[in-house]
């Protein structure tokens, strides 16, 4: 009896051995992957105004009544994120708090703003006040979400300084938000855009070193 205990318990270590061997290489397997897997960016679209073009400026009165300049120079020499939004886009209230979180690590060089149209001004001011957006400028223009051709929500514009056209695209998540800022910093319109590049100068440097 005890000589078929000793002979299980082995079996068992061995058992616990191997699926212990199983987890590190599927461990080890996921790694490469999530190394090899490209960061997803913000999708945006080919119709609208392009990367690098000079925005119009629009005067609008935000829902609180304080006037509000989109696009076009600034004075304050701050970049501006337009986050086009709706009370009706449950997306859109998910990513709000994830916007402020943004703008709030990079106050020293951006702005907030939000932006919507249609319905009626209670409703908009209300799911502002749910959604605790005080600080920010909240305005309701149909003609800024057509000057930007916003089709789906949400939807970011970011505007530079200058008055060009940073970066643009749907934004489902915190990456494509950080992505428009990243575009920004890279000067290369789209995440992908950057990755494309990339991958081209590691295919030029392998084969010059196989040549």
């Amino acid at each position: 009896m005890s000589e078929a205990m000793v002979a299980s318990n082995m079996i068992l270590w061995l058992i616990v051995i191997v699926l212990a061997l199983v987890v590190l290489a599927l461990a080890r397997q996921v790694g490469i992957l999530h190394e090899r897997v490209a960061p997803a960016g913000a999708l945006q679209p080919t119709s609208g105004p392009k990367v690098g073009e000079l925005t119009e400026a629009l005067a609008i009165s935000d829902i609180s009544g304080q006037p509000v300049t989109i696009g076009g120079p600034n004075s304050n020499d701050k970049n501006i994120l337009v986050m086009f939004i709706s009370p009706t886009c449950p997306v859109c209230k998910s990513l709000v708090p994830t916007a402020k979180s943004l703008a709030r690590a990079e106050r020293n060089r951006l702005e907030l703003v939000f932006a919507s149209d249609g319905d009626k001004l209670e409703q908009h001011q209300a799911y502002a006040s749910d959604l605790q957006l005080e600080k920010y400028p909240y305005v309701l223009s149909e003609k800024l979400g057509m000057s930007f051709e916003v089709s789906k929500l949400p939807f970011a514009v970011l505007i530079g300084a200058d008055g060009t056209l940073q970066s643009k695209g749907l934004v489902n998540t915190r990456e494509h938000l950080e992505s428009l800022i990243e575009a920004m910093d890279t000067g290369i319109a789209t995440l992908q855009d950057y990755v494309g590049l990339t991958q081209q100068d590691t295919d030029h440097s392998v084969k010059e070193k196989a040549s």
